[in-house]
């Protein structure tokens, strides 16, 4: 019986080791956690996509309400961009749900991870060259609705395109980061539920208690770094995230 635990308990460390560094990402800079994931199941396990991103959204079931509670915590909260990117976010997000369960994602990814390796550079860019000017962002219940459809249907769209798509607006990168996980909790609640609805409980563990140990654990450093990074470190950080997961993204699609 020790063997048979020390052998399960071999299993999910290198998972609590990747929900670890993902969340640790996620939490500081608003992105990642889903991408790196989902890459990693699909891409390296050769788990489905659906169940991949099943998986995904379970486990940050746990990891957002961590992270969110902590930004909130230390004041990485903005109550009125929570609730506009929230109600959008979550009518997309339920939506792609619906569709990933019966339509393979594979036509529109590629399109996604091209145009938000375009946003990473951008935003690289512009952390590069200057401080950026803060201004409050204008185009939030869209960004909520891509965010949330995108998310369901790849397991990781919620943070790179609420997060960049704001930032690039001009918005304060930390209440954007600490906002944007935090919607991201009600959001991921919504979407697991769907998944589950449509796909049933079969195939959501393995992995998934790593990963959320893991996740849970890192979400407190992630919030603590997002409150005292410099802004346009953060926008450089961002950038760099970004452009290379999405980048990496593209290629496993691309050899698949």
């Amino acid at each position: 019986m020790v063997e048979a635990f020390n052998a399960d308990l071999l299993y999910l460390l290198p998972f609590v080791a990747i929900g670890f560094c993902a969340q640790a990402i996620d939490g500081a800079l608003g992105m990642a956690f889903g991408v790196i994931v989902n890459i990693i199941l699909v891409g390296f396990l050769g788990i489905a996509p659906a169940t991949a991103s099943t998986q995904v959204h379970i486990v940050k079931c746990f990891t957002t309400a961590a992270s969110g509670a902590s930004h909130f915590y230390l004041g990485n909260f903005d109550k009125q961009l929570f609730f506009r990117l929230l109600i959008p976010g979550a009518i997309g997000g339920i939506a792609g749900a619906f569709l990933l369960s019966y339509v393979p994602s594979k036509i529109i990814a590629p399109f996604v991870l091209v145009y938000l390796s375009a946003i990473g550079l951008w935003i690289l860019v512009r952390g590069l060259i200057s401080s950026p000017k803060i201004r409050p962002p204008k185009y939030v219940s869209s960004i909520g609705a891509t965010g949330g459809f995108l998310d369901s249907i790849g397991g990781g769209g919620w943070g790179p395109v609420a997060t960049s798509n704001l930032l690039v607006q001009g918005a304060e990168p930390r209440t954007v980061i600490g906002t944007v996980n935090s919607a991201e909790f009600f959001l991921t609640i919504l979407i697991s539920a769907t998944f589950i609805v449509n796909l049933g409980f079969g195939d959501i563990l393995g992995p998934t208690i790593g990963l959320m140990i893991g996740g849970v654990f890192a979400a407190p450093f992630g919030a603590i770094v997002a409150k005292y990074l410099p802004k346009r470190l953060m926008f450089i950080l961002v950038g760099i995230v970004l452009t290379l997961t999405s980048i990496l993204a593209i290629y496993k699609s691309v050899s698949d």
